[in-house]
């Protein structure tokens, strides 16, 4: 197959500024020690991370026919990842991302309600490309708000006709939903990637181990939960791994950690890894990110 993986989601621009803190309100003018114009989102993210680690890719994505659409294109030809499934609507904007960045590495967005990172819709995505990897990652549940459980499974049930390897990254649910509510989207899911809020919001259970249960109940294969310092949680019906953080990591800004820990498994997945090595190579890959200001700024 031409594709080693199909990666679906947001293709934005992201400005990171940092470090700042509560007094860039009310001082006139603050400098910071970086103020950047890169690209960011979910998808695209998960998908520079992994051809820079030699993997082939196809991003399923939208985009603006804009100033920041065509910066997101120079991008992707200058790594090689295929565009031929994007969707260009000339009727919106480019999302832009603006990300305050603490002192600790920690960071809030500033987002625009008429910008790209929320537009893409299910009829957007090019099912046939599906025939052309064996493996595909929805990049994130709760991300696009015309996304539906109905929708997810349509989607998700073409991709294991094909016979492909289905993950999906998650981020915070936005209206209290629950893996009751998404049960039939996950039961099509071999990996599931949530960070420990995310896993708590959505199973409504604070122990990691117990949020993976519920995960695995609801049919999914493998529940793999970031625990940020603490590394991550694998586990299975047969098995359960933990994956320590890489140490003496240094944290810069966390943002795309999530990203680029789940391009790091993908990768691993790819190549056909033990799931310890696999969690090895997630950590480390985030480790990476972590280090320098902007998610994918480690392999510019």
């Amino acid at each position: 197959m031409p594709y080693d993986a199909i990666i679906i989601g947001a293709s934005i621009i992201d400005i990171p500024a940092g470090p700042v803190d509560a007094s860039v309100f009310s001082t006139g003018s603050h400098p910071v020690d970086r103020l950047a114009f890169q690209v960011g989102g979910d998808a695209i993210n998960e998908a520079t991370v992994l051809s820079h680690l030699g993997a082939d890719i196809k991003l399923i994505s939208k985009i603006g026919s804009d100033p920041g659409g065509d910066f997101i294109l120079q991008h992707c030809r200058r790594h090689r990842i295929d565009t031929s499934s994007f969707v260009t609507d000339p009727s919106m904007d480019t999302g832009i991302n603006i990300v305050l960045i603490e002192k600790n590495g920690e960071r809030s967005f500033i987002t625009s309600r008429s910008g790209g990172l929320r537009q893409l819709k299910p009829e957007d995505i090019d099912l046939s490309a599906f025939s052309e990897s064996a493996l595909l990652c929805f990049a994130s549940i709760f991300v696009f708000p015309y996304f539906q459980n109905d929708d997810l499974v349509r989607i998700f049930s073409k991709a294991k006709e094909q016979g492909m390897t289905l993950c999906a990254d998650m981020t915070k649910c936005k209206n209290g939903e629950t893996t009751e509510d998404i049960r039939g989207a996950l039961s099509y899911l071999d990996y599931v990637f949530p960070n420990l809020e995310e896993a708590q919001m959505v199973t409504r259970k604070e122990d990691p181990d117990e949020a993976a249960d519920v995960f695995l109940d609801c049919g999914v294969r493998h529940a793999v939960i970031k625990l940020g310092k603490q590394g991550c949680l694998i586990k299975s019906r047969s098995e359960r791994i933990i994956v320590p953080a890489v140490p003496g990591a240094v944290c810069l800004d966390t943002t795309g950690a999530g990203d680029n820990f789940a391009a790091g498994f993908l990768y691993g997945l790819i190549k056909k890894q033990p799931l310890y090595e696999c969690g090895r190579l997630a950590n480390e890959t985030a480790a990476h990110c972590i280090a320098r200001m902007g998610a994918t700024a480690w392999i510019e």
